[in-house]
């Protein structure tokens, strides 16, 4: 039963919110269901560590994906799927740079969104072995502590999410290796490419804009042009 895991589904359709609900439950996974993104804080505010995913929508009454993503994300670092009815690059990057970690677009295929929870779930829980043997990754002021899921720069402690954990942990683990976007999104999202040049350009822009003191000019993410990204 997955440990009864628990999932938030953020939908001001009843109709979507129910289906998703259907096909969740029918995996072993509990079930919250919001109106809107006022109502997912409450959720979030009552239990706590409690959800371990969030499906959010992006156009809602009262208090729509973007807003609740952004309030979200000033205190959890649990993963979040977006759901848009557009299907626009602008839209989907928009929605990874307030924190979403993936997103489908609308109407989608129930089998698609709860292999994409499946997947998130996983990610959560699996390091690759390296990164487990190798718990303190220490590269000048930038320290990564595996284990503890935590991030400082100049004695700092930097909010990551956990695709930008990830994403971090796999360059500064092979410090000096360069990783093209296909690799990168092949390995932390375990899926074959597809969409990944803008979804791994959103969450490396993200990293360096926490980590970096000037993003234009990185210190610890690189670009090696036409090729992928290191750590150097």
């Amino acid at each position: 039963m997955m440990n009864q895991r628990t999932v938030l589904v953020v939908d001001d359709d009843p109709d979507i919110r129910k289906i998703v609900h259907i096909y969740l439950r029918n995996e072993g996974y509990r079930v919250f269901e919001a109106e809107d993104g006022a109502a997912a804080l409450e959720i979030l505010k009552a239990e706590g560590d409690a959800v371990h995913l969030i499906v959010l929508d992006l156009m809602m009454p009262r208090m729509d994906g973007l807003a609740a993503c952004m309030k979200i994300r000033e205190e959890h670092d649990i993963p979040i799927i977006m759901l848009t009815a557009k299907g626009e690059d602008l839209d989907k990057i928009t929605g990874l740079t307030t924190g979403a970690d993936d997103y489908v677009t609308k109407p989608f295929n129930p089998l698609e969104l709860l292999a994409r929870v499946k997947a998130q779930l996983r990610r959560m829980n699996v390091l690759s072995a390296k990164q487990q043997a190798q718990s303190v990754i220490s590269i000048g002021d930038l320290t990564v502590e595996i284990d503890r899921h935590r991030v400082t720069v100049d004695g700092r402690e930097v909010a990551l999410t956990p695709l930008e954990f990830a994403i971090l942990g796999l360059l500064a683990g092979n410090r000096g290796q360069v990783f093209s976007a296909d690799r990168i999104y092949q390995t932390v999202w375990k899926e074959q490419t597809g969409y990944s040049d803008n979804t791994v350009m959103v969450h490396i822009r993200n990293l360096r804009e926490k980590l970096e003191t000037n993003p234009r000019e990185p210190a610890y993410i690189k670009t090696v042009w036409g090729v992928g990204y290191k750590v150097d």
